[in-house]
């Protein structure tokens, strides 16, 4: 198997992009967790395809490191559609992708100062437990609920963008051991899909800091639908504004929670880093 790919990166949460137009993805998609290894592959966070849809402009879909599929990716997305731009597959600045978490409509932001950002909107949160989901809530929201595991008392917030997310606010994210409580977190019984999990510090109303332990990928240097989820949390808590700047391992976001369409927007910059030929077997 060989493909040709390009390699890009969303304040440090990096993708192999392959155009399904040309290249065989449902192949390739069986070994994405090769292809993610940062020793024998590529080396990246997931694999996502540029395919056809029916109903959008482009259809979008995400294999993690892991080779589980995600619903959707907040900095992926902001990847994906600087490429679709940047290769000619659309001289449209705004367009609609198919995702498995819904239509979301990518905007690029074209002047001097931001030539790689990209504005998108991500759609409404999802706030009922059921919906998210989180077992023992259905028909309300989960904001600031006790979570005891061990030994310990957390006090979770659970959003989804599409995607499952417990927010979990801290007084200080240096006391915080991620590699220890993500993975327990991402699989703890009341996440019947299991979840992402943020930690997040207010610095203050409109600024945030936020890591990640992202299901199917572990630690990551950012995530976009984990940035929406925290600023979504941080409202609910009456932690912030409804706009506020969260700095991430790999960089910064710009979220929004648009009060008259009730739609999250985030801004964020997108990198091409490479482009090749993967060779297999």
């Amino acid at each position: 198997m060989q493909f040709k790919f390009s390699k890009w990166h969303g304040c440090g949460n990096d993708f192999v992009l392959v155009n399904g137009f040309t290249e065989d993805w449902q192949t390739i998609r069986s070994a994405a967790i090769a292809i993610c290894d940062r020793n024998f592959g590529i080396g990246a966070d997931g694999v996502i395809f540029i395919l056809p849809s029916d109903k959008c402009d482009f259809c979008m879909r995400i294999f993690n490191s892991d080779g589980s599929e995600a619903e959707m990716c907040g900095n992926g997305i902001r990847c994906f559609a600087r490429y679709v731009y940047e290769t000619g597959l659309t001289n449209k600045e705004e367009f609609t992708v198919e995702t498995k978490a819904g239509t979301i409509k990518p905007r690029l932001v074209i002047d001097e100062k931001n030539e790689n950002s990209v504005c998108v909107n991500m759609g409404q949160p999802v706030l009922e437990g059921e919906k998210i989901p989180v077992h023992g809530f259905d028909g309300f929201a989960v904001i600031a609920q006790p979570l005891k595991i061990q030994d310990h008392q957390f006090k979770m917030t659970c959003v989804s963008m599409g995607n499952p997310h417990c927010v979990i606010f801290v007084n200080d994210m240096s006391s915080i051991n991620i590699s220890k409580w993500g993975p327990i977190l991402e699989k703890y019984k009341i996440f019947p899909n299991k979840t992402n999990v943020e930690f997040v510090q207010v610095i203050d109303r409109s600024h945030m800091r936020m890591r990640v332990w992202e299901r199917g990928a572990a630690i990551t240097l950012a995530c976009g639908t984990g940035a929406c989820a925290s600023l979504t949390a941080a409202v609910l808590n009456d932690l912030t504004d409804r706009k506020a700047a969260i700095k991430l391992d790999g960089g910064l976001l710009s979220i929004e929670w648009n009060k008259d369409d009730n739609n999250i927007y985030m801004t964020g910059p997108t990198k091409k880093v490479f482009e090749g030929i993967y060779y297999s077997g």
